[in-house]
């Protein structure tokens, strides 16, 4: 893990002032000018009267910058006393507050922290924290920047900290807590497929993926812990699959060792395709063995590649045009109505610009992406036909892949009336992430269903998840014709131009209420490579997933 580090360092922020008096906790300081605690830098609120016990009406209207002010100052106040009740008092859930809070101290092992207010922004005070974590004989500086945000309580109206667990430390969701002590995993020396070491400093995108590898493998890979401040996921956030992230290292452990599939070439240009795109994600899997080459996300935060769970937009057709085709609802070359428009289940369904095509076949409506084609079947189809094909065929929405780190699996809920029909777009209930969809190229390129994997199953023995059956030659034949034909002659032309080769592709953009722009999605395969990304909020995944997808595809030669 390297060097010792404080994570989350930032500069210092400017004091707020109230009236001529720095907004600044030192402690050991006089509050003479803060008497509108009641002479009381915390408390345990008992000199509160309410406004229902005093018959008087609830406060109510915006916040002045006075309450918002003071309420800070007091929280902060009694927080750096230790006066772990008083803080908890001037927030709007006392009993959350203090549980964390107490945990501040006693697990988290933080001691002499010093706060101070920067300058409000309406509801919102930022602060900086100084401290020092100490465990038996060993101590290290902590400081790091959070914020608060000043509300009024329901029932009486008054100025209370809106509590959440990110007001004592950013990275915490509510549910975690920080503790300090020995790791509770060793630290991992991650490899890639040619023995050198991976790091978030050479790859930024790979820094959550290393947590993953660290929770899963730090005791398998044969190295010792050693002493640091972590946050630990609570319930809601381990139901994210979120990983324990280590904000402080006291004490190196000695790290093991574990390979990964991640070729460092094809690593370093995924890395470079979606910089400087803060919300761009990409994946690259070998399509006949399932492992994956590179993984991307440009911001370096969540892991949208692998946990993403958005809607896949058109890109979704691959496996709607394959039980279409199954059914004998749909062949390649026969026609096949694309009108403007089609209702379903109470909801009126249209193209991109409202084209339609007449006596058009089902190949031109599959690679111009044409709405009306797939939900004009909807009224033949089973609720479950598109859950079973996902399932069965394209090991999806089953919850049971072993990658190595967390993994979103995709999602395919059972639908009925309009919500099914939206489904069969890539619309309703369905949510995918880069992974899923580079999985279903690679599945239509190799035949069938491979298990992306990050991590060899030797390493540990685990078991992957396998799909039931395989579309039929004939099938499988005209959904590859579809996807060469798309991406020589439809909606990814453009993109794929210059890549060579046994080549398919299809776009997809996938409307996000809320959103000006619809997210982006584009997957595709050439060779033995398959690979999908998302932009979100770009627009028509052609030209904003499909350069990024189509130039790793190119590049990898």
């Amino acid at each position: 893990m390297g060097s010792r580090r404080a994570a989350g360092e930032r500069h210092r922020t400017k004091p707020a002032v109230v009236g001529s008096v720095a907004a600044v906790v030192v402690a050991g300081a006089g509050f003479g000018a803060y008497a509108v605690y009641g002479g009381q830098a915390g408390g345990d609120d008992t000199a509160r009267t309410t406004a229902a016990a005093a018959g008087e009406k609830a406060k109510s209207g915006p916040l002045s910058a006075t309450e918002v002010t003071s309420t800070a100052q007091r929280f902060l106040t009694a927080w750096q006393q230790g006066d772990v009740a008083g803080a908890a008092a001037a927030t709007d859930d006392a009993e959350a507050a203090k549980a964390l809070l107490t945990g501040y101290a006693k697990d988290a092992r933080v001691k002499d922290a010093a706060f101070t207010a920067g300058t409000p922004a309406g509801e919102k005070v930022p602060f900086s924290v100084r401290a020092t974590v100490a465990h038996e004989k060993t101590a290290e500086p902590l400081a790091y920047d959070s914020a608060l945000t000043v509300v009024r309580r329901a029932g009486d109206g008054e100025p209370r900290v809106d509590w959440h667990a990110s007001v004592v430390h950013p990275e915490l969701k509510d549910g975690d807590k920080l503790v300090t002590g020995e790791a509770g995993a060793p630290p991992v020396k991650a490899l890639d497929r040619d023995g050198a070491e991976i790091t978030a400093a050479k790859y930024p995108s790979l820094g959550t993926v290393l947590d993953g590898l660290r929770e899963k493998y730090g005791e398998k890979g044969g190295g010792t812990p050693g002493v640091e401040l972590r946050v630990v996921r609570g319930k809601e956030s381990k139901a994210a699959k979120a990983s324990d992230k280590t904000l402080l290292e006291l004490s190196e452990g000695t790290p093991g060792t574990v390979r990964t599939t991640l070729d460092p070439a094809l690593q370093a240009d995924a890395e470079k395709q979606v910089a400087g795109k803060a919300r761009a994600s990409v994946v690259l899997l070998r399509a006949s063995t399932g492992e994956v080459l590179a993984v991307a996300n440009g911001g370096h935060g969540f892991n949208t590649a692998f946990q993403g769970s958005l809607a896949p937009g058109s890109t979704m057709k691959v496996i709607t045009g394959s039980m279409l085709i199954e059914k004998n609802l749909a062949s390649m070359d026969k026609k096949h109505p694309c009108p403007k428009y089609f209702s379903y289940g109470g909801w009126k369904f249209q193209n991109d610009d409202e084209f339609e095509i007449k006596d058009g076949t089902f190949r031109a409506s599959f690679a111009r992406s044409c709405n009306t084609a797939f939900i004009s079947q909807a009224p033949k189809l089973e609720n479950d036909d598109l859950t079973r094909q996902a399932k069965e065929v394209f090991g999806l929405s089953m919850n049971n892949w072993s990658v190595g780190v967390p993994t979103f699996d995709g999602s395919v809920p059972v639908q009925s009336a309009a919500p099914m029909a939206a489904s069969l777009i890539g619309q309703g209930g369905v949510r995918m992430n880069p992974l899923n969809m580079a999985s279903v190229s690679a599945t239509v390129k190799s035949g069938s269903f491979h298990q992306p994997y990050l991590v060899a199953r030797s390493v540990d023995g685990r078991e992957f998840a396998t799909a039931s059956r395989t579309m039929s030659a004939a099938t499988l034949g005209q959904l590859r014709e579809l996807m060469s034909y798309t991406a020589a002659y439809g909606t990814a032309a453009e993109a794929m131009a210059g890549v060579g080769g046994d080549a398919g592709a299809k776009t997809g953009s996938a409307e996000v209420d809320g959103q000006e722009k619809p997210n982006g999605w584009f997957t595709a395969y050439r060779g033995d490579l398959a690979a999908a990304g998302v932009v979100q909020q770009g627009g028509h995944g052609g030209d904003t997933a499909g350069p990024i997808v189509a130039a790793l595809l190119k590049n990898a030669g």
